[in-house]
């Protein structure tokens, strides 16, 4: 992470827009830990914690509902480098993709969630203490950030997963295609979307005998 260069950058006025989440979210035992945690966070614990996890496993949208939840203002990786931090001072935030951030802007985000009324909420993939930074401060306080981990996908959510993807393309699979996929797929959101566009492509009944065919040939490829 590459501090950023204050001389260029034009601070943004808050609020930010952003899209409301989907408030369609299926808990399992692959990220039940995580909904517990952040239904009573922050609870005077800790004002800053850390969501990580493999792609595709819900991060970002569960992490978007607890913001809507609380009213806390959600920011996107660099940008929260173009806030004014006088503006976050007591905020509660949520900074996705947050190892994108510059080690500066990670450093005072994190002490002013210490601030009366703040909390910083911090999503990637990986957890803080593998985080590449150069400041040794903030070394410090990642490595005390408490992290809760989300699971890849088990078979409740790798189906909504599948099912979502299908409902994209205006497609409605059967329960038992669901189910034949599920056994077979591997474990990530990227494997189930791009079967989904490998059969949408083939303009044809999606079938499990067409899923068959299409499986096959991505394990021959691969």
């Amino acid at each position: 992470m590459s501090a950023p260069d204050v001389r260029i950058r034009e601070q943004l006025r808050l609020p930010l827009e952003r899209p409301v989440a989907d408030a369609a979210f299926v808990v399992s035992d692959s990220n039940a830990e995580a909904v517990r945690t952040l239904a009573a966070w922050p609870d005077g614990a800790g004002a800053v914690m850390a969501l990580h996890g493999p792609a595709g496993t819900g991060k970002s949208r569960l992490a978007a509902l607890w913001a809507e939840r609380v009213g806390a203002l959600p920011l996107h990786g660099g940008e929260a480098a173009l806030i004014d931090p006088l503006e976050l001072e007591g905020r509660l935030v949520l900074l996705d993709c947050a190892d994108e951030a510059d080690d500066e802007t990670l450093f005072h985000l994190i002490n002013l969630a210490h601030a009366a009324g703040g909390a910083l909420l911090l999503v990637a993939r990986a957890a803080p203490r593998d985080w590449i930074v150069g400041l040794p401060d903030l070394r410090s306080r990642l490595n005390a950030v408490r992290a809760v981990t989300l699971a890849a996908p088990d078979d409740a959510v790798l189906s909504a997963i599948l099912r979502a993807r299908f409902a994209e393309r205006s497609i409605t699979p059967s329960d038992d295609l669901i189910d034949y996929l599920v056994r077979r797929l591997d474990r990530s959101a990227e494997a189930a979307a791009r079967l989904v566009a490998r059969l949408d492509a083939l303009h044809r009944p999606v079938t499990r005998a067409l899923a068959r065919e299409v499986l096959e040939k991505l394990d021959e490829a691969e």
